[in-house]
């Protein structure tokens, strides 16, 4: 009866399954124990995705950088015998060493890939085995990022899976991937070429026909090729070409399904042909036509969940991002799940994937230590996101280091070093990076985007037009971009809540008024793109109260602050937008207001109490009225045709809310 039990759950928690290889999730039934606690004793019992630092993200709670462990029972069918098992984790924060039985079968550095090790031969079958788990998130000289702002929450906190396949089957253990990768090579409306690479497992020196088939997007099979493999520690580079083939772009997301058949099994991977070009004169294109690149920045976390999101919060945060009007988004440190950019995939949006070199604004760290071990985890995460990722027709660049001071030799041979392996293992997308400084750091990667913050910490925003002056002079070579967006450290706002946190109130007006003025870069034909720093609060231990708030959305990834309405009128054709900003604070002390509105539909009619008062239009989408003296409680509304927007502002007495 357990056996029978055992094999009904197993089939409810069937992933995938294709032919002979059989996926299943290990997302339930673990325990988990802080290693200091010395004993399994009073474990907890959790489900995956999990994170030790649940509260940690608001501040209330004590952000640990530990070490703690997650075991679990796994049966394991006499009829598996003859087969082979593996383990594949999607991702664990930041250090994992992993045991069956008592043995150590392996370990991983760095918390943003995935992972898999073959337990074929340490296990026991028809028999129940167990599985540990130790995993750290303590800073380490040896694991990157050695510098972020953003909380490495630490645990298992992506999916576990066990996969079963016959003998001879393709890798799961080729540096975490499906074991198919796709280069393209060759992209227009007449023809797509290229060749898939393909690790193999099996008896060495045997060997097997290897099919290959493409599907259409309407699963028709537009290519088949089979050819003779024999099995070594080499790829199989099966080439390629497809005539007329329907393309992948923004507007027309068009997916292809790769199906890999070795003997009994075939595993299948998703891809796109598009090509990808970014000059100094045609901007960013795909296909040849031009996008302007409208893009933001992702953290990994959210309010109260911190890196242990589902696919149904994913699902949620792209929708925010495209009612907003944005078409690309930029993964912080690392990247994020598999389900994210199948998503960009399936939506037709762009992706950066940024690399785990990074320095946060600290002058304390120390983002780079020229040791081989820092050299080579940082090489061996690179091979890791690049091959994983590969296949994604939305991701259209691979960063190579953000913020990064100095130009030391061996940093910057070091940086060399790095965009060079990614250009061997991908040469059909360009290498980026993200830049606030002078010098021959900039000249490396194929791209540069500028952080720039002028207006923020020194000079008026207005000195915007003298450094686009000077690009213009004397860089307009480049393939630049600009990236910009910084943290107000405010407070939020109940509706019980007026002005009276006067530095906080000021801080979020400079933030807004910040944005206001950068907003019009989008247009610039200088840049290929823009890209905002952030699109949500994030946590952070480095900061008050534990959150970085640069994002245009609240930390809970629902509450849409005053700057998410700025973008989404200038940057969201297909929905009107009209918001009268500051509409939380709607209890103030001062009497001297004044009122702004974004609309997207044109100049609005606003009226206070019924009286018409004027609006000035001060930028694109943006109205401002005159300084108005207000009393008691004020009914304000702004309309444009069938739309409208209405608030009841009260000047008198406040309370502030913690």
């Amino acid at each position: 009866m357990k056996r029978i039990l055992l094999y009904i759950a197993f089939v409810l928690s069937v992933v995938s399954t294709v032919s002979a290889r059989e996926i299943y999730s290990l997302n339930s039934g673990w325990k988990f124990f802080y290693a200091e606690e010395n004993s399994s004793d009073n474990a907890r019992e959790i489900a995956l995705p999990h994170t030790w630092n649940l509260d940690a993200f608001v501040g209330n709670g004590t952000y640990l950088q530990t070490s703690a462990n997650y075991q679990r029972t796994l049966f394991v069918p006499a009829e598996w015998k003859g087969k082979r098992v593996f383990l594949r984790f999607h991702g664990v924060q930041s250090v994992a060493d992993v045991f069956v039985n008592g043995r150590h079968i392996g370990e991983h550095y760095g918390g943003y890939t995935a992972f898999a090790f073959e337990i074929t031969d340490k296990v026991a079958y028809g028999y129940n085995n167990a599985l540990l788990v130790a995993v750290s998130n303590a800073m380490r000289n040896d694991v990157l990022p050695t510098s972020t702002e953003e909380n490495r929450y630490g645990g298992i906190y992506r999916d576990v899976e066990l996969i079963v396949t016959e003998k001879t089957t393709v890798s799961p253990l080729y540096y975490g991937t499906e074991g198919i990768m796709v280069h393209q090579t060759e992209v227009s409306k007449e023809r797509v070429s290229g060749k898939v690479d393909i690790a193999l497992l099996g008896k060495k020196d045997s060997s097997h026909n290897v099919t290959v088939d493409f599907l259409a997007p309407d699963g028709y099979v537009s290519l088949s090729k089979t050819v003779k493999a024999k099995i070594d520690d080499n790829l199989l580079s099966v080439p390629f070409t497809i005539e007329n083939a329907e393309l992948w772009s923004l507007g027309s997301p068009r997916l292809y399904t790769v199906r890999v058949t070795v003997g009994d099994e075939a595993v299948e991977v998703k891809t796109g042909f598009r090509k990808i070009e970014v000059t100094a004169e045609k901007k960013f294109t795909i296909n040849g036509r031009r996008v302007r690149v409208r893009g933001v920045l992702l953290g990994h976390d959210r309010m109260p969940k911190g890196n242990a999101v589902s696919k149904a919060e994913i699902n949620s945060d792209l929708a925010l991002v495209r009612e907003m009007g944005a078409n690309a988004v930029r993964s912080m440190v690392g990247p994020h799940s598999q389900h994210l950019y199948n998503e960009c995939d399936r939506l037709g949006m762009v992706a950066w994937v940024d690399f785990p070199f990074v320095r946060a604004p600290f002058l304390s760290d120390i983002p780079y230590y020229s040791t081989p071990r820092f050299e080579m985890n940082g090489v061996q995460q690179l091979h890791e996101i690049v091959l994983q990722n590969i296949n994604h027709p939305s991701v259209a660049m691979w960063g190579v280091f953000s913020m990064l001071r100095g130009n030391s030799k061996q940093q910057m041979d070091y940086i060399r070093k790095l965009n060079s392996t990614a250009k061997k293992l991908d040469s059909s997308r360009p290498t980026v990076a993200l830049s606030n400084q002078d010098g021959e750091i900039n000249f490396i990667t194929d791209l540069i985007v500028w952080q720039q913050a002028v207006g923020w910490h020194s000079g008026e925003i207005t000195d915007l037009d003298l450094w686009q002056g000077a690009l213009r002079t004397s860089w307009n070579h480049l393939r630049q971009a600009v990236c910009y967006g910084e943290s107000s450290n405010g407070v939020r706002f109940s509706s019980a809540t007026a002005v009276g946190c006067n530095n906080s109130v000021a801080a979020k007006a400079r933030q807004q008024r910040f944005h206001e003025g950068y907003s019009h870069l989008v247009d610039e034909d200088l840049f290929w793109g823009v890209w905002l720093n952030s699109m949500f609060d994030m946590g952070s231990a480095r900061y008050v109260r534990g959150v970085r708030n640069s994002g245009v959305v609240a930390g809970d990834h629902k509450s849409r602050k005053n700057l998410f309405y700025l973008y989404k009128s200038q940057w969201n054709r297909r929905q009107p937008t009209l918001h009268i900003t500051d509409k939380e604070r709607d209890i103030r002390a001062e009497e001297k207001q004044v009122l702004t509105v974004y609309s997207s539909l044109g100049r609005p009619v606003l009226t206070i109490n019924g009286d018409t008062v004027a609006c000035e239009n001060v930028a694109r989408t943006i109205y401002r009225t005159d300084t108005l003296q207000l009393k008691g409680a004020n009914s304000i509304k702004v309309s444009v045709a069938d739309k409208s927007d209405e608030m009841t502002l009260t000047i008198g007495n406040y309370s502030r809310v913690e």
